[in-house]
């Protein structure tokens, strides 16, 4: 490892004391070190607005980071042992090729704000990418909505039948949950959309950062005004980002629920796609929904992740090195969380609907509902139809489209109303930008 940042003269490093103290950090950091590459370009254009850098100190320092940002994306640098972490490794290298310019380069902020800052733009484009997989599951399951409107599918609570619905409710439901997945998503990455750099450890520095420059160069939405609040954001904000993943990973695992019931043989009323599914290492005969039953698990890595970062947080105000270990716990969550996601939309625009088989799981106690309404509707007291509507010698085959067409009530099966969810899915497709109106 390098020489630390922080090593003071005649104090020795315990090897071990400082592989606790580092523990994965430099493996981490390489998730935000992209991210870590930007605000220091925007950092040092602020050194040298305010006179710190001379112009062709950061004419050598922008050129330097272009060029590490491009040794790292094609694997010619690595982040590795050598380095504490990725901050020491940008402040390293840019030593190395620029001497003093590249000391200058840690004027004015702390390693505390620079992790804040790369970890707030790592959010920002991980939340981008939640709210655009959403709107993609959302169109998916609109679309089929419409042109599946009226095939019927049994309807179940308790996992006992129910009543007659239909594929048109069905995807309905995704639709709209996505599109409410969307809009969480969106409105958490503007309340995310702050920018931290420039609050150094939490109490500002003695010089005249242009704060304001580097938020807009960055492409922050706003500064975040208080340098001690932006240390007292750390972990606030990534359990927030967490909780807009968890929305989307709760109406998931439900839907991967249902295509795993009904996949089954029991069931038989879907075929997932030949590539979503394995086989066994023992049962010839078997197609397992291996892909389907991973999605439905991606949320427990989510939600535990919440809970590690809430656990860390027991803490006074100012700086504390507990929450180091909130990194990993944000990447193993957006990891696994937006793997399952990306799989999504192509899983629903290729499974198959088997109809005769749905249609075969309708029994004459599923219109039992229709009778009980139809009485009420004749002047009966509804509990006295409803005993009425009881009696199974009542029951009688049914006809589902008939069913289903009388199911009038707004969102039922005769009244989708696909066109207010399709608004709803234009209005909340746009992410707004800095500077956007």
């Amino acid at each position: 490892m390098s020489d630390l940042l922080w090593q003071k003269p005649g104090v020795k490093v315990d090897a071990r004391i400082q592989r606790f103290l580092a523990g994965e950090d430099v493996i981490l950091d390489r998730e935000f070190f992209p991210f870590d590459i930007a605000a220091s370009l925007a950092h040092a254009e602020g050194l040298l607005r305010i006179g710190i850098l001379a112009a062709d100190e950061f004419a050598g320092i922008k050129i330097e980071l272009a060029n590490l940002a491009e040794d790292f994306g094609n694997g010619d640098f690595v982040l590795d042992e050598r380095f504490e972490d990725g901050h020491s490794a940008i402040e390293a290298r840019l030593i190395e090729r620029l001497g003093d310019a590249g000391r200058r380069i840690h004027t004015g902020r702390s390693r505390n704000d620079q992790i804040l800052v790369a970890t707030r733009l790592w959010l920002k484009d991980r939340l981008a990418r939640l709210h655009a997989l959403c709107i993609e599951s959302a169109e998916v399951a609109l679309a089929r909505a419409d042109a599946e409107a009226s095939v019927p599918l049994p309807g179940y609570t308790h996992l006992q039948r129910a009543v007659v619905s239909s594929l048109g409710m069905w995807w309905a439901a995704w639709a709209e949950g996505f599109i409410d997945d969307a809009q969480r998503a969106r409105d958490t990455l503007a309340w995310v959309d702050a920018n931290p750099l420039g609050s150094a450890a939490g109490y500002g520095v003695n010089l005249p950062l242009d704060r304001d420059h580097v938020t807009r160069a960055l492409g922050f939405d706003r500064l975040q005004v208080s340098a001690a609040y932006a240390q007292l954001s750390r972990g606030k904000f990534e359990m927030a980002a967490i909780e807009a993943l968890c929305s989307a990973l709760l109406d998931l695992r439900r839907l991967a629920w249902d295509l795993s019931l009904f996949t089954s043989a029991e069931f038989g009323f879907v075929a997932l796609p030949a590539q979503y599914t394995t086989g066994s290492s023992i049962m010839p005969n078997k197609r397992n929904p291996d892909v389907v039953e991973l999605m439905r698990a991606s949320y427990a890595s989510a939600a535990a992740a919440r809970t590690e970062i809430e656990q860390l947080l027991s803490l006074p105000s100012g700086y504390h090195r507990d929450l180091q270990f909130g990194k990993g716990a944000i990447f193993h969550a957006f990891g696994r969380g937006l793997g399952a996601l990306e799989l999504l939309p192509d899983l629903l625009r290729n499974l198959e609907w088997k109809a005769d088989a749905m249609r075969a799981a309708l029994d004459p106690s599923m219109y039992a509902t229709d009778l009980a309404v139809d009485l009420a509707r004749q002047g009966l007291p509804f509990r006295e139809a409803y005993q009425q509507a009881a009696d199974p010698a009542r029951w009688a085959e049914g006809d589902p489209e008939a069913s289903l067409q009388a199911r009038v009530s707004p969102g039922a099966a005769a009244d989708l109303r696909l066109d207010a969810l399709a608004a709803r899915l234009r209005a909340v497709r746009h992410v707004a930008r800095s500077g956007d109106a």
